[in-house]
């Protein structure tokens, strides 16, 4: 990704502006799209002149590509490393509530399809979104099933890396094709049965 441009001489960055932009760029994100969105609405919507955008990137596709960076504060962390490994299944029957609830949230679900809706078009998008949501949230699940298969919770035949691929590509499937809004229980349930068929013996 391209560093933002640094301020000339004489004028500070302003870490508001910077929030603001970057914040403006994701609302915009999810509601217009790539295509549909300039950066002058993205300055009008920070509350910020054009310029000042453009002394800090040199492209949309920059500014794009640093706010889906940033973003990745706004999607809970459902990882929860101080559980103890022995209980496995039900930190996993735990979490899956939490999962749900991050998964049905719209603005999730509106950003994960734009940024893949982009990909063919703007590369650099999509390889920040895989870079900075996706990579993380795979290795954290190669490290549990790493884990579940010590722990006796998955058989220790089984492919992980094959497992994160059906997995994401079910989860994908349930979250961009579904018509209708998606209740967290719902999902929840989905994962759980979900993640029995993959293996896992969970509560």
């Amino acid at each position: 990704m391209t560093a933002p441009k640094t301020d000339g001489p004489g004028r500070p960055r302003d870490p508001a502006a910077d929030k603001a932009i970057l914040r403006a760029a994701i609302d915009l994100l999810v509601e217009r799209g790539v295509d549909q969105t300039s950066i002058e609405q993205i300055a009008k919507r920070a509350g910020v002149a054009k310029v000042t955008v453009y002394r800090r990137w040199r492209t949309k596709e920059d500014l794009f590509a640093q706010a889906i960076e940033t973003a990745r504060q706004d999607i809970p962390n459902t990882a929860d490393a101080d559980r103890p490994s022995e209980a496995l299944p039900q930190v996993i029957a735990d979490l899956l509530p939490r999962w749900g609830q991050v998964l049905a949230e719209p603005r999730f679900r509106a950003l994960t399809a734009r940024l893949l809706g982009a990909g063919p078009s703007h590369p650099k998008l999509l390889d920040a979104y895989r870079r900075h949501h996706v990579q993380p949230r795979r290795e954290l699940a190669r490290a549990a099933m790493i884990q579940a298969q010590a722990d006796g919770v998955l058989s220790p035949s089984a492919d992980v890396d094959m497992l994160i691929d059906m997995m994401t590509g079910a989860i994908m499937q349930h979250l961009l094709l579904e018509p209708e809004p998606l209740h967290p229980k719902d999902i929840s349930d989905y994962l759980r049965r979900l993640l029995q068929q993959a293996g896992f013996t969970i509560a």
